[in-house]
């Protein structure tokens, strides 16, 4: 079994989907900017460095969907990937994506960022399979609190192992590689056979350098020789 998994944002997407879709928010009028911005850039500058926690950024985000149901969310979400996200995922991205399923390869997404917002990026990336932070709903529509276990640090472990039992797929029996970012996603680089890192971070790329893992890039071109 050959399994490939791509983290979402600052990897195959130029930027953070949680913090774009805030801006997208705060555009469109549903989110005060005068409330809203500095807690937005906070938290991004927070989970950059790793020091918030992951109970707090995942319910800071989800919490901008409390209140309204799928259906009503869902023209914004449309808007969101075709004005937002789409133009801020590269070539680059989308031919990599492409030569892992061409190849057979069980190709997933796994993002700290909540599937209700994620799961539009994953189809239009050509993705079948994501993970990421689920949402409580209930039949009023979203609570605006996440559920479950949060898809993030080491909880990207534990979701990815609970997902492929249910497949009866063993990680350790896997050639697997994951294409990651961020410091944030140590525990499953460390728990692949395959770490790439891709655009790191700075504390990602020193990690990268001591431990000899390869470093790509799809925002510039890319030597042959870096992608191994």
């Amino acid at each position: 079994m050959r399994l490939t998994l791509f983290d979402l944002d600052h990897t195959l997407l130029d930027g953070d989907s949680d913090v774009l879709w805030c801006e997208f928010l705060m555009d469109q009028g549903v989110l005060e900017r005068a409330a809203f911005a500095e807690r937005n850039a906070a938290m991004e500058r927070d989970y950059q460095t790793g020091t918030v926690s992951a109970e707090d950024f995942c319910a800071f985000y989800v919490s901008t969907l409390s209140g309204r149901s799928r259906a009503a969310w869902q023209p914004l979400r449309r808007r969101f990937l075709d004005e937002v996200i789409a133009p801020r995922i590269s070539v680059a991205a989308h031919v990599l994506v492409q030569k892992h399923s061409g190849a057979g390869e069980l190709v997933v997404m796994t993002t700290a960022t909540n599937r209700f917002i994620t799961e539009l990026t994953a189809a239009h990336l050509g993705i079948a399979h994501l993970i990421a932070t689920e949402c409580e709903t209930s039949a009023d529509g979203f609570s605006g609190r996440p559920s479950g276990t949060l898809n993030m640090r080491e909880g990207k472990v534990t979701r990815l192992h609970d997902w492929l039992a249910v497949r009866r797929i063993d990680l350790h029996e896997c050639d697997s590689t994951l294409y990651s970012d961020s410091i944030n996603d140590l525990p499953l680089l460390c728990a692949v056979r395959k770490p790439v890192a891709v655009d790191p971070d700075a504390r990602l790329a020193a990690e990268a350098a001591e431990r000899g893992w390869p470093v790509i890039s799809l925002r510039r071109p890319t030597p042959a020789a870096r992608l191994g």
